[in-house]
């Protein structure tokens, strides 16, 4: 054993579950437990796996569990050789840092990654030399949330083979006594295998699966176990103030009565039937809606709005829901369709209107929102919806936010909801998903409280003790510490409202239980810790500046105390191999770095459809003459970003599936190059149609600050023989002939049906029935150093959460009621202008954030002149000389003249005008520019050229199911009706356009325009 230890970080990404899985004779896991002990509805589970390598060499050992999102991981340790490697919790920070030096040595990585609905994946490994064994250990704690009258308990059991030992056991200890306790889950099928025991307070299960059982259960096979063991169970409870328990100066309170009358309800639905939404969701949508309906009673009141970018109601007000109402808005149901955008603004303002008009003394309100999107029409800005929505419900019913499908914005929706005392739940797109939004609708079907307020006289430090409504079958949980330890002046209370009365809950009937009774040692301050974790991290959501600061530093104070891994924390674990990784807790509602299954794609695919693999975050292999599957090539290859590998003329390739684009193409195989270029659509003599090509190289460069190429202060400098330029503070440079460089003899040259280019030194070199030719010193430059995008943290980076980022770019049109539009996908250096003439180039990079505009415009003229502008100023550079422009007198750069004009700078020459607005948006300062007078050289390139000049004789064409965009010369494309901000203009206004793909208005893929 080497005496350089490896530091494992836990740091969350998505992981492919496309894991080989170990022959026999490799590896033998003789022994796998999981111990799961809860007291109090908290629960710790131990899973221990114990491996012996039988080979006559070292081995790589995987450790692969599957553990509750809901769960913290607040222990792993490994021991190996008669030595225990624990470990350690520490601020993500720390761990960063050590995750960036893993990248740059290409060093394995343990994995916390979501899987599923549920449940999230922890996988990890270690090399154990030839013959000997190695122990693994992860303890995780979670508190049981009850819901429909019950608590479950879910442990899922993958060893990945059968195991000799394998053995599950689950003691439950809950003072209230135990009312039912059941099993349930794939793998209960076993009953032979399961033993169940149940008295009083006490209740165990011992699942004891033989190996040829483990082979044979429902999803198991000759890999053995495969399956969740669901333990279902609740408590007897007190009608009266609940369950207390009280231990080392801390208390837990669970409150869940449940004989109190019905409150009636007002319920409002608002429904997305936008265009997104067709196909199963709006189906599934509108039976889980006509479900529901079907289980309102005559004493409710109730409303439907369905919304796109108008707001269509079944009744302006709410109705009650006697059988003839809920029949003819079943009826109303089954006629809601997709079609249009999305405005959530106004739907949800609407609903939150017709409950406000409908004030029924003794009832409770609630608002259910359902939606699979951003908003698209109306108020587009989230923090002014969200602002507008809490002002409009003003705390008097909570707003429930349904997210439908993966690609929702589910953060916003959750922040919404917090902010209006709601949660928020994703629909996962599947055949259940009716059931999914029924099972919600029953949750808060029957509320029996409302304006709950939890007292504690000579508590202290308490979790949140204020709530809007309480439903049947579910619970209320506070936690805090008693003031001094003193229990004698330690007294609870409850306050609430029920039906047309205030009712008090107080302990009159002794049930907050002693101290002297049986209390794992500091159970109950885990729990205050667990709840105080949670919650704080809730609160930050909808925080701020300071206040946002103070409460991120009490939720990582409290996870480092407790060991807690949390979305602040990481863990690090000290291994006997001397390497480094990172992974965290992933958080809901964030898209990981990667994601997807091994799987393959049909010939012809690729360049016919927006995205070329049938499921976004599937990897595929890529089929057809010019591509064919690879393995993939990536160093770190437990760390590969739902990339698949295959290969253009014999060079490797990597797809990013996120983008759906061909992220390198590279000769060495040891290289990992970088970039995203959006996939577009086919084009007749495109060559790849659907693929954007953003990184090509015989051998990558040296790492860059920036990743365009050698390192310089701007990381941009213009490009020459050696790449893509040599150091350089100015800007990002034309091309040269070693780069790419615009069409001619130095670059991609037009497209055809061969290839990028047409035979010769002007382009990749003569065509291949690969469709991309062998590369020459005319179209690559010279080997080793003529690397598109270098290898290295400057160019790849280390992974990090990954997010849908799009820009929307407006085509105002004279002669049509509404213009054009298309969004350009990622934050992108793109070329805005090139003018041959004057030797110019004009390039813009986006911010990393949806529809945020440009970050920093740099413009190069003459060779040597550099104009570099951001929201803060404008510098320009000749050769070695700087000069920062201020006030409004013009500066000259070349044939440029530069004039700033408060929060516009205009670019002029004798034939070209360029405006380059500051905008505002969400605190946010951005570029936007605006090409008033086109030089009139045939000659010119740029995607500013082409919004200016899009041809004035398109057509829009309504057709039975879709509208088309028919433009001479161009293929006709689909169009929606949608809206866009018209950024061209001093004082952005919001517009109506046609959204179609991007090559069908610049005429040519995106990756022509993408720097």
């Amino acid at each position: 054993m080497g005496s350089a230890v490896e530091r494992l970080v836990l740091f969350g990404f998505l992981l492919a579950l496309a894991a080989a899985q170990p022959a026999k004779d490799d590896w033998d896991i003789y022994s796998f437990h999981i111990n799961s002990t809860v007291s109090s509805r908290y629960a710790t589970t131990v899973i221990t796996s114990r491996v012996a390598n039988r080979m006559d060499q070292s081995k790589e050992i995987a450790f692969h569990v599957q553990i509750p999102k809901n769960a913290f991981i607040s222990k792993f340790r490994m021991m190996m050789d008669g030595e225990v490697f624990d470990g350690v919790v520490k601020t993500k920070e720390r761990a960063q840092q050590q995750y960036t030096q893993a990248v740059l040595l290409g060093q394995s990585a343990g994995i916390v990654s979501s899987v599923g609905r549920t449940m999230e994946e922890f996988k990890t490994s270690v090399t154990v030399a030839a013959h000997k064994k190695v122990t693994f250990e992860l303890t995780y704690e979670e508190l049981l949330k009850r819901t429909h009258g019950k608590y479950e308990l879910q442990i899922h059991a993958r060893p990945m083979q059968p195991v000799k030992d394998f053995k599950v056991d689950v003691h439950i200890h809950e003072k209230a006594g135990i009312r039912f306790i059941d099993v349930k889950g794939g793998l209960s099928t076993l009953a032979n295998a399961v033993t169940k025991t149940h008295a009083d307070k006490q209740a165990s299960v011992y699942f004891y699966p033989t190996v040829d059982q483990q082979k044979t259960c429902e999803r198991c096979g000759e890999q053995g176990l495969n399956g969740d063991l669901v333990i279902v169970y609740d408590v007897n409870q007190d009608n009266g103030l609940g369950d207390i328990r009280i231990s080392d100066g801390y208390f837990v309170h669970h409150f869940a009565p449940s004989n109190l009358p019905r409150i009636p309800k007002n319920v409002v639905f608002v429904i997305d039937r936008s265009g997104s939404m067709h196909g199963r969701k709006i189906e599934q949508t509108r039976a889980a809606l006509i479900h529901i309906l079907n289980d309102l009673t005559e004493d409710d009141f109730f409303g439907i709005i369905c919304f796109d970018q108008d707001i269509f109601h079944w009744k302006r007000e709410l109705v009650p829901a006697t059988a003839s109402n809920v029949e003819r808005a079943k009826e109303f149901a089954q006629s809601i369709f997709e079609r249009g955008a999305t405005n959530i603004n106004g739907a949800v303002l609407e609903g939150a209107s017709m409950l406000n008009a409908q004030s029924r003394e003794g009832s409770a309100s609630i608002l259910i929102f359902l939606t699979d999107g951003d908003p698209t029409a109306g108020e587009i800005n989230l923090e002014k919806i969200q602002s507008n929505v809490r002002e409009a419900i003003a705390e008097k019913f909570p707003l429930y936010c349904l997210g439908f499908g993966s690609d929702v914005n589910f953060e916003f929706l959750e922040k919404m909801s917090l902010q209006n005392n709601g949660v928020a739940r994703r629909i996962y797109e599947d055949s259940d998903a009716d059931l999914q939004l029924k099972g919600f609708y029953e949750e808060v079907a029957t509320p029996l409280l409302t304006d709950v307020t939890m007292i504690y006289v000579g508590g202290s430090n308490l979790t949140q003790t204020n709530f809007s409504q309480y439903y049947n079958g579910s619970e209320i949980v506070v936690a805090g510490e008693i003031t001094d330890n003193n229990i004698e002046t330690f007294t609870p209370q409850v306050v609430a409202y029920s039906v047309n009365r205030t009712v008090t809950f107080s302990n009159t009937s002794g049930s907050t239980d002693h101290p002297s009774e049986t209390v794992t040692e500091n159970l109950l301050q885990r729990v205050w810790a667990y709840l105080t974790v949670k919650q704080l991290l809730e609160r930050e959501l909808l925080l701020s500046g300071p206040e946002k600061e103070k409460v991120n530093k009490e939720a990582l104070e409290l996870s480092l105390k407790y060991s807690f891994v949390t979305p602040l924390t990481s863990m690090v674990v000290t291994k006997p191999q001397g390497e480094k990784s990172v992974l965290h807790k992933p958080k809901e509602g964030v898209t990981p770095l990667s994601q997807g299954v091994a799987g393959s794609l049909p010939a012809g695919a690729i360049g016919s459809l927006p995205r070329f693999s049938p499921n976004p975050g599937v990897a595929g292999s890529l089929p057809a003459g010019s591509i064919v599957s690879l393995p993939r090539f990536s160093p770190n290859p437990g760390r590969a970003r739902s990339i698949s590998a295959g290969s253009i003329s014999g060079y490797p390739i990597l797809v990013d599936h996120q983008t759906t684009s061909i992220v390198a193409v590279s000769r060495d195989q040891g290289r990992q190059l970088s970039g995203d270029v959006p996939a577009v659509a086919a084009l007749p003599g495109s060559g790849f149609g659907g693929l954007g090509v953003s990184a090509i190289s015989d051998h990558a460069g040296p790492p860059s600050p920036a990743g365009f190429g050698p390192p310089s202060p701007a990381g941009f400098g213009p490009p020459v023989s050696a790449g893509y330029g040599p150091p350089g503070s100015a800007g990002y440079g034309p091309p040269s002939p070693a780069g790419f460089g615009p069409p001619g003899s130095a670059g991609f040259g037009p497209p055809s049906p061969a290839g990028y280019s047409p035979p010769g030194s002007a382009g990749f070199g003569p065509p291949s029935p690969a469709g991309f030719g062998p590369p020459n010193p005319s179209g690559l430059g010279p080997p080793s150093h003529a690397g598109y995008i270098p290898s290295g943290p400057a160019a790849f980076g280390h992974p990090g959460p990954r997010v849908h980022i799009s820009h929307r770019f407006l085509v105002k049109t004279e002669n049509h009621s509404a213009s054009l539009c298309f969004d350009v996908p990622g934050s992108h250096v793109l070329k805005l202008l090139h003018h041959p003439n004057k030797g110019m180039y004009m390039n813009g990079e986006l911010n990393p954030v949806t529809n945020g505009g440009f970050k920093k415009i740099v413009i190069q003229v003459q060779g040597d002149h550099y104009v570099d502008i951001d929201p803060e100023g404008i510098r320009v550079l000749q050769g070695t000389s700087m000069t920062r422009l201020t006030g409004q007198n013009p500066i000259q750069a070349g044939s440029l003249t530069v004039t700033a004009r408060g929060q516009e700078t205009d670019v002029t020459a004798e034939d070209l005008h360029i405006v380059i607005l500051v905008h505002q948006r969400d605190g946010n300062k951005f570029l936007w520019p605006v090409l008033k007078k086109r030089p009139t050289a045939s000659n010119i390139d740029g995607i500013l050229v082409f919004i200016a000049s899009t041809p004035a004789n398109f057509t829009v064409a309504p057709q039975p199911y879709l509208t088309l965009l028919k433009i001479p010369g161009i293929p006709d494309s689909v169009v929606f009706s949608s809206f866009a901000t018209d950024y061209s203009v001093t004082s952005p206004v919001t517009v109506q356009c046609w959204f179609t793909m991007n090559p069908f208005v610049l005429g040519k893929p995106l990756y022509f325009y993408v720097v």
